[in-house]
């Protein structure tokens, strides 16, 4: 006898209730063999007996008097559900994402809400299990850490339904997003210190340019004033992978892949990619001085943040006249489709159409691997190849820069070059064999997205989702009584 009640007792139920009891429990071995952790058997007993035997007094502030303090747990009780069901369906089954950048137009439009299926490719266990569902790395308002970074856990991934394929768009965590300066976000802290340390250099006249650990030298001064100014570049953290903030990509190269772009072309294993519908360039467009208006800017597709004019006084006569512009009139700056170009050029008003070019503007354009004299651009890159698990490859000084950080960094190996020999966990090599599966990821809108050409591969440990399809899209160029709800845009497949 337990509570005045034998073991009989307790088991008689209506069917009703042994049907609920038998389903979840049932729900429950299934996930468990799923998750392949069979230590989680020993809670099932706990769920057998919130349906039926009860000996653990769970609604016991159900038998209160008082009918404030019911009330007030009666909504505890939902609310510690709720979110119990929330985090377990946030790590293993889906999660919200919003696009915030235009690194995807015309395929993902920001303002876009997607619902990343995270069973698609697998949902990996928590490398952070100890965290808030909702939230990815920081509280709002608060402005506080979500999650306590101890324990950690090894990575493991479900299986899933599907596997990344050529081309899918996906939900990743950003893979140099490890070390982030709180109020210098963007370039990621690796490139800000690269830039910093670079521009230093150039300011006190120390010339690096040709020396071969310039890249190295050039982070190596930008960290020390990034980490000696927090007033400007804020304190500076350390995320765990799955802590990391999420980017959307396609997947332009699968582990194995040989990837190149040869003038703003690119070529999967030699083949020339598919070109998207979607994808758009930067160009320099110049009228006969008739402004370019907002419908016409709405008719292609262009949206504020896109949107740039240059007024004659903007521009220098030589540059213009470099462009082969004239130098009495403004320069318009825009992303366009082949589609938008084309309808752009049809208009008698419009003189001169120019790609622009990764010199434009900027004085350098620093592609991943940093500071290294490879002469590729975001519009002339590699040949590259992808690391694929199990692929043994042969490392040189020449090479070395491109995948030190996946053997260093994603698959935690000590790295050393000693008098032009290579050392990994102490032990001189000419090959390593990787760990891990890689992936090449790039935005459709080329030359306004921050991708892989900027900071190299995607780990498969870093992986999250796909996206399935936009379930909400707000424009943030419009108000809300002026067309800002995107009703088109509903349960629009996240793909096309």
């Amino acid at each position: 006898m337990a509570n005045g009640k034998s073991l009989s007792e307790r088991l008689q139920h209506p069917v009703k209730q042994w049907i609920k009891a038998i389903f979840w429990c049932l729900i429950f071995i299934l996930f468990i063999v799923w998750v392949g952790n069979f230590w989680w058997l020993l809670l099932l007993p706990i769920i057998f007996d919130a349906f039926i035997t009860k000996y653990i007094p769970w609604t016991w502030w159900k038998h209160s008097e008082n009918k404030i303090y019911r009330s007030f747990m009666s909504w505890v009780d939902a609310i510690v559900f709720a979110l119990v069901a929330v985090y377990f369906i946030n790590l293993y089954l889906f999660q919200n994402y919003q696009i915030p950048t235009s690194s995807l137009e015309k395929t993902l439009l920001v303002g876009d809400f997607l619902f990343v299926s995270k069973a698609s490719y697998g949902p990996r266990i928590p490398n952070t299990p100890l965290s808030l569902p909702l939230v990815q790395n920081t509280l709002p308002i608060l402005n506080t850490k979500s999650y306590i970074e101890n324990p950690q856990w090894k990575y493991r991934r479900l299986r899933g339904f599907d596997h990344i394929k050529h081309n899918d768009i996906v939900v990743f965590n950003f893979p140099t997003g490890d070390t982030v300066p709180l109020k210098c976000v963007n370039p990621d802290y690796y490139s800000t210190c690269y830039q910093v340390g670079r521009d230093y250099a150039f300011n006190i006249k120390l010339n690096l340019e040709n020396d071969p650990n310039k890249a190295e030298k050039f982070e190596m001064l930008g960290r020390r004033i990034v980490l000696n100014e927090p007033e400007k570049f804020g304190e500076v953290v350390y995320r765990p992978v799955d802590k990391r903030e999420n980017f959307v990509k396609r997947c332009i190269g699968l582990p194995g892949d040989k990837i190149q772009i040869v003038n703003n072309q690119v070529f999967v294993n030699n083949n020339p990619q598919e070109h998207f519908k979607g994808i758009q360039f930067n160009y320099f467009v110049q009228t006969d001085g008739t402004e370019i208006t907002k419908n016409i800017q709405k008719e292609l597709g262009i949206s504020n943040e896109d949107f740039h004019f240059y007024s004659p006084q903007q521009m220098s006569a030589e540059y213009a006249a470099v462009k082969g512009f004239d130098p009495n009139f403004g320069i318009y700056l825009f992303p366009l489709t082949d589609e938008a170009k084309a309808k752009l050029e049809s208009f008698a008003f419009v003189k001169k159409v120019v790609i622009t070019q990764p010199t434009d503007f900027v004085q350098f354009d620093d592609v991943f691997p940093l500071g290294n004299n490879y002469g590729w651009t975001r519009d002339n890159y590699g040949p590259i190849n992808i690391p694929k698990h199990g692929q043994t490859f042969e490392l040189t000084l020449k090479n070395l820069p491109i995948y030190e950080r996946a053997i260093r960094v994603y698959e935690n190996n000590k790295l050393e070059v000693k008098d032009e020999k290579i050392f990994i966990n102490d032990i001189e090599t000419r090959y390593y064999t990787f760990k891990m599966d890689y992936y090449w990821m790039m935005g459709d809108n080329r030359h306004n997205s921050a991708d892989s050409r900027y900071w190299g591969f995607v780990p498969e440990d870093h992986i999250v989702g796909r996206p399935v399809f936009v379930w909400l899209s707000l424009d943030k160029d419009k108000g809300w009584f002026s067309g800002k709800i995107r009703f088109k845009r509903f349960f629009r497949n996240a793909e096309n």
